[in-house]
């Protein structure tokens, strides 16, 4: 078995491409989509109206997979992140120091339910199946050979190809479609201080949310006499720093397995 780990950005489509073109052997790409309220909804949007509409066609199964717990409830990272009452930090904030903190998002929103949906299809442990990152050449120190699970095996086809990101859009255009924008959640902490300024100045509702989140995170520790965290690197609350001076970041720092921002 062989699927692509389908992000919904710009590698993650262009390794679509390639595979609808015959040039890498998935058929299978797995979308594990952490909420309706979480994904960006550019991303969201993409999906569903140009990655879906050209898997098919093309001999391509496309499947969106949502995190089901055992009690059978649909859970978004959003909504754990604003349950009344939670201390839960799975996304990395920022500590008051700049430096982020641990996170289990990637891993429970991505890899378990990628997983599960494998392991409920065969993968075993003595037959794993293969899942495709879309790390490319430029990212190269992003890739691991780890096992993320025990029935799985991690390959990268844009390595094999010796393909840079930049290489994506050019293979996406010339098949005659839309680019996609930067995949991720829209209120990530990895975000860089230009695509917060981007949020700010062009989805307004959406900033607003991300303070808010913040807050929500913070008003617990604060009672704990802990201190606060944040979605950004500079120390200071989200709607005082995206007008702050602040060193710029590549936008996946810190993110090393490829699960996400592809």
């Amino acid at each position: 078995m062989k699927a692509i780990s389908f992000g919904g950005g710009v590698q993650s489509m262009g390794l679509m491409v390639l595979a609808a073109q015959r040039e890498i052997p998935h058929r299978t790409f797995l979308f594990a989509n952490v909420g309706a309220d979480s994904e960006d909804p550019r991303t969201l949007d993409y999906v569903e109206r140009v990655a879906a509409p050209y898997a098919q066609p093309n001999g391509l199964d496309l499947h969106v997979l949502d995190r089901i717990t055992r009690s059978g409830r649909r859970e978004t990272l959003w909504g754990r992140l604003m349950r009344p009452g939670s201390r839960s930090l799975p996304i990395p904030v920022r500590m008051s120091n700049g430096a982020p903190g641990t996170r289990s998002c990637t891993r429970d929103f991505k890899i378990a339910v990628t997983g599960r949906w494998l392991r409920e299809l065969g993968a075993r442990p003595g037959t794993p199946a293969e899942v495709g990152i879309g790390i490319s050449l430029d990212e190269i120190m992003r890739a691991s050979n780890r096992h993320v699970e025990p029935h799985e095996r991690i390959s990268y086809p844009l390595l094999d190809l010796r393909m840079r990101r930049a290489d994506c859009p050019s293979v996406i255009a010339d098949e005659g479609l839309e680019l996609p924008s930067k995949s991720a959640c829209w209120f990530c902490p990895l975000k860089s201080r230009a695509g917060w300024a981007e949020l700010l100045r062009d989805r307004p509702v959406l900033f607003e949310r991300a303070c808010e989140l913040e807050e929500t995170l913070t008003a617990p520790r604060a009672a704990l006499d802990r201190d606060p965290v944040y979605l950004t690197r500079s120390g200071r609350p989200l709607a005082e720093a995206v007008t702050a001076a602040q060193d710029e970041l590549p936008f996946d720092v810190g993110c090393d397995s490829g699960w996400c921002m592809t």
